[in-house]
């Protein structure tokens, strides 16, 4: 199961990186990286382009011993002692954000971890799941994303789509603000409880449904027209996107615990951003619509 979820990940980066190049009108500049406690990984980033502010699709294969702090964070296998920390991971993340703050950016991520030798019940899982993240809303753009991850775990017994929906807003609550970072879509973790091969499945069905996911909706929006009102809209929405990743989002705190490339970590973040003190939004506009989403998540494929 490593060889074949390093392979899945690494043929879905050069898949998702070959769209976004034709998109963007740009190549990509790849890194390739290793880690000196084990494993290492490929960072691919699209910057300067004519879509893209910046855009990051990462690859890794990591291994080696964890620490405690970094075992907490890694969303499954807590159970396990001793030599169970060591650990196997791979797995496949990205981010991109759009220039034009009507297209929204959109994160994701897919995973499998092993502790020890990935023998002992617990010590095998599969995590991941894609969110989108608007500066500004369209219903139509919520609805479509979720309908896809929709069909995805509907083809799949391992998989609850409504669960993992309530997971993803949970997960992404930027707590200190009472808003999530975005929309929602899936977030899963601690995946086992169907064979290896099963699992295995749904996860790549996931990744190899994201192109679905998130194209059509940067192709109705890419190129709508925008103000600077907008613009700087978008950058304190990336000021939010901020805070979530480096206060409260476990993939960060496990990069950071276990030694990881830091600018393949901190990919996520946008290029800009802006915090203004004590902004407020104007009652009843598109930018108190978005917040209204933000503050009570809805079910977008039956409200």
């Amino acid at each position: 199961m490593r060889q074949k979820m390093a392979d899945m990940v690494h043929r879905i980066q050069d898949e998702i990186c070959l769209a976004l190049k034709e998109i963007d009108g740009v190549n990509f500049r790849q890194d390739e990286w290793t880690r000196e406690e084990g494993g290492g990984g490929r960072s691919r980033v699209f910057s300067g382009g004519k879509v893209f502010e910046k855009a990051g699709v990462n690859v890794s294969v990591v291994y080696g011993t964890l620490s405690p702090q970094a075992a907490k964070s890694m969303g499954g296998g807590h159970e396990l002692q001793g030599k169970d920390l060591d650990f196997y991971a791979t797995g496949l993340s990205l981010v991109l954000h759009p220039h034009n703050p009507m297209a929204p950016t959109v994160h994701a991520n897919y995973r499998y971890f092993e502790r020890g030798e990935g023998k002992k019940p617990g010590s095998w899982w599969f995590g991941g799941g894609a969110d989108l993240t608007p500066s500004y809303l369209f219903e139509e753009d919520a609805i479509h994303f979720h309908q896809v991850h929709k069909d995805v775990c509907d083809r799949h017994e391992i998989a609850d789509f409504d669960k993992y929906k309530r997971w993803c807003d949970d997960y992404f609550h930027i707590k200190h603000r009472g808003e999530r970072r975005g929309l929602g879509g899936i977030f899963f973790d601690d995946v086992k409880d169907a064979s290896r091969d099963d699992c295995f499945a749904f996860v790549e069905d996931c990744a190899q449904s994201f192109l679905d996911s998130y194209l059509p909706i940067l192709a109705r929006r890419k190129d709508l027209p925008y103000t600077e009102n907008h613009k700087q809209w978008q950058q304190i929405r990336r000021g939010r996107y901020v805070e979530f990743n480096l206060v409260y989002d476990r993939g960060t705190t496990f990069g950071l615990t276990t030694n990881g490339r830091i600018e393949s970590i901190l990919m996520s973040l946008p290029l800009t951003a802006r915090w203004e003190y004590c902004h407020e939004v104007e009652e009843n506009s598109d930018e108190a619509k978005l917040l209204e989403v933000l503050r009570r998540p809805k079910d977008w494929l039956s409200d």
